[in-house]
C-alpha cells in the first residue's frame, strides 16, 4: 500500500509564499494596500522598523490562527471572527511596545491600533488563510508582512536621510549647528535639509517612484495590473 508523499516544509511552493510579496506581488507597490502607513510613520527609520515588525507579527499569527480555525468558523460571521483575532493580536503587540519601547510607542500613537483595519491583513485572511493549511498560511503572513516592511523601510530611509540628515538618529551629513560656523560636514558647505521630505505627500511620491522603478524593471506587472 503506497503512502501519500508529504510536501517538504520549505518546498518551492512554500518558499514562493515568502519571496513573492517581496517583489512581484508586493502588498504595497503591486496590490496597493497599506498605503496609509507609508504616509504616516515613515519620517524615521526607527518608527518604520517597529511598525514593520508589529505588522509582520500580527499578519503571521492572524493567518495561522484563522487557518487553524477555518473549518470551525461559520461563513456568515467569518469577518467578525477575523476582526476579533486581529484586534486581540494588535492589543497584545501594543502592550509589548509600551513595555519595551515606550518612546516609540508614544510616537506611533494610534497607528498601532489602526493595524486592525490594515487591508493587507484582512486581505490575506480572506484570500489565503481561510482556504489553506496552517504552515503555508503562516509563511504567507510572514511573506506579506516582510513585503510591507521592505517598502516602509525604503521610504523611511530616504525621508529621514534627506528630511533631517540622519539615519536611525545618527547624523550622516554632519552636525547642523545654529550657524554656518558651528555646523560641520555638508552643512558647513551650505547644505540644507529638504523639509518637504518630512511632509506626508512626499511619502506617497516616494512610494510612487518605487512603483515606477519596479514596473519599469518588470513590464509584466503593468500588463497584469
Amino acid at each position: 500500500m503506497s503512502e501519500t508523499k508529504k510536501e517538504p516544509l520549505f518546498s518551492a511552493k512554500n518558499k514562493k509564499l515568502l519571496t513573492d510579496p517581496l517583489n512581484d506581488n508586493n502588498p504595497i507597490t503591486v496590490q496597493v494596500l497599506g498605503i496609509c502607513s507609508a504616509l504616516a510613520i515613515t519620517v524615521q527609520m526607527k518608527n518604520a522598523m517597529v511598525m514593520s515588525l508589529s505588522v509582520i507579527a500580527v499578519t503571521a499569527f492572524a493567518n495561522l490562527i484563522i487557518s487553524l480555525l477555518r473549518n470551525a468558523i461559520p461563513s456568515r460571521i467569518r469577518i467578525i471572527v477575523q476582526l476579533v483575532v486581529v484586534a486581540a493580536l494588535v492589543i497584545l503587540v501594543d502592550q509589548i511596545l509600551k513595555a519595551f519601547v515606550y518612546d516609540v510607542s508614544k510616537q506611533l500613537s494610534v497607528f498601532v491600533g489602526l493595524i486592525i483595519t490594515n487591508c493587507i491583513i484582512m486581505g490575506r485572511l480572506e484570500a489565503f488563510a481561510l482556504g489553506n493549511k496552517p504552515f503555508p498560511s503562516l509563511l504567507d503572513g510572514i511573506g506579506n508582512g516582510m513585503g510591507y516592511a521592505v517598502i516602509l523601510l525604503i521610504v523611511a530611509f530616504f525621508r529621514e536621510l534627506f528630511g533631517s540628515g540622519k539615519i536611525w538618529g545618527f547624523e550622516i551629513f554632519g552636525h547642523k549647528g545654529a550657524s554656518l560656523a558651528e555646523s560641520t560636514g555638508l552643512y558647513k558647505l551650505g547644505y540644507v535639509d529638504n523639509g518637504l521630505m518630512i511632509l506626508p505627500p512626499m511619502a506617497l511620491i516616494t512610494v510612487g517612484i518605487i512603483i515606477w522603478v519596479q514596473r519599469t524593471k518588470n513590464p509584466k506587472l503593468i500588463e497584469e495590473h
